[in-house]
């Protein structure tokens, strides 16, 4: 079962390997009007999305930022009871 299991993952690795290579060879292939209208075709999906302007996207940020602010422990600290990395004791070497 084991020779039969390994055989099998070294077809699925040869097929992948054919694949990639395919792949390859079909970008290099491409000519550059072929490449050109691919990158309209993606500009032209990229276009029909929504877009919203900084000064609004900013202010959404900002305002999310200071409501969570009390929330965070980078900002607000942690209390000393509730802090895992707080010294138990000190350390004297004689």
């Amino acid at each position: 079962m084991e020779a039969s299991h390994a055989e099998g993952c070294m077809v699925v690795e040869q097929q992948l390997w054919k694949t990639a290579n395919a792949a390859g060879r079909m970008a290099q292939e491409l000519g550059e009007k072929e490449l050109l209208r691919m990158e309209v075709e993606q500009l032209r999906k990229e276009v029909k999305n929504p877009r919203t302007p900084i000064s609004k996207t900013g202010k959404e940020i900002k305002d999310y930022v200071e409501a969570q602010a009390g929330n965070n422990p980078l900002l607000k600290g942690i209390p000393e009871d509730k802090n895992p990395f707080k010294e138990k004791g000190t350390c004297m070497i004689s």
